[in-house]
């Protein structure tokens, strides 16, 4: 069995990908033609982002992953890499030539990803948010907006031609959470999750509004915005942790779709490897 491992790395979270490699049959005219190789993503797995993690330790974590589902570390042929946290790459190098004996497809500077990058200095943009518009072009066509919910808020903007046109950047649900427990003596760490009513009764109900109802009021406007520079109607796909719960409130989130970022990565590597 032949398996590509994809690893995203996030400030908070990593996701970790196994697809494996099928063919498909290709008919011409009533006849089969040649087989086309493709992956599909057999599991994936969230872990905590930690930036002291050495390779070995990697190997340990993915090690245990891999025994309770079965999976043969010599059946990795394959890795693809994004990452934002310069660290953990090294580490996550280091773990693919030291453990798989094999070299990492890091997306940078350089590679095949099949989207035009129109921001003023493109290697300014996340590895991630890349990976995110590949996908979504592929998958939704375009116009087509990305909002992940992550350690930040993104939103990234796909041209109909498949063009990356740029995007917003905003402080996270959770981080944002976080400030009001550490810069305000008497508020208290809250649950993020959707009050009973708007209008909170206490404080936690009260904090929990203003991040869920304050957060969706951001997006719906953001998303509105962005329509009108555009002069079109994108369709908006959502993506990240916490997408779901602003998703159910949000009157322009058309779609969650929390396995963008790995189905990404596969394109890409589709792309550079033949």
């Amino acid at each position: 069995m032949k398996y590509l491992l994809a690893i995203d790395v996030g400030n908070t979270t990593t996701a970790i990908g196994i697809f494996r490699k099928r063919e498909s049959k290709r008919m011409e005219k009533g006849r089969e033609s040649t087989r086309i190789k493709k992956e599909k993503l057999v599991i994936n797995w969230h872990v905590a982002t930690i930036r002291q993690r050495s390779a070995d330790e990697h190997y340990i974590l993915l090690e245990e992953l891999f025994r309770f589902n079965k999976i043969r570390k010599g059946d990795i042929r394959a890795m693809v890499i994004s990452c934002v946290v310069p660290p953990v790459l090294s580490a996550l190098e280091e773990l693919a030539r030291k453990y798989f004996k094999i070299k990492p497809l890091i997306v940078s500077p350089g590679i095949k990803t099949g989207i035009a990058i129109k921001y003023d200095d493109p290697r300014e943009v996340g590895a991630d948010r890349i990976v995110n518009a590949v996908a979504a072009y592929e998958k939704h066509g375009g116009p087509v907006i990305v909002v992940d919910f992550g350690t930040a808020t993104t939103f990234d903007v796909i041209s109909k031609k498949g063009e990356y046109l740029g995007g917003i950047i905003a402080p996270g649900i959770q981080i944002s959470s976080d400030a009001l427990f550490e810069k305000a003596a008497r508020l208290p760490r809250v649950e993020i999750i959707k009050p009973k009513r708007v209008i909170g009764k206490d404080t936690v109900s009260s904090i929990q509004s203003g991040l869920i109802y304050g957060f969706v009021g951001q997006v719906d406007e953001i998303i509105r915005r962005i329509s009108e520079e555009l002069r079109s109607k994108p369709k908006v796909i959502a993506t990240g942790g916490l997408a779901k719960l602003i998703a159910t409130e949000s009157k322009t989130i058309e779609k969650v779709d929390p396995l963008l970022t790995l189905e990404g990565l596969r394109l890409i590597y589709e792309r550079n490897v033949k």
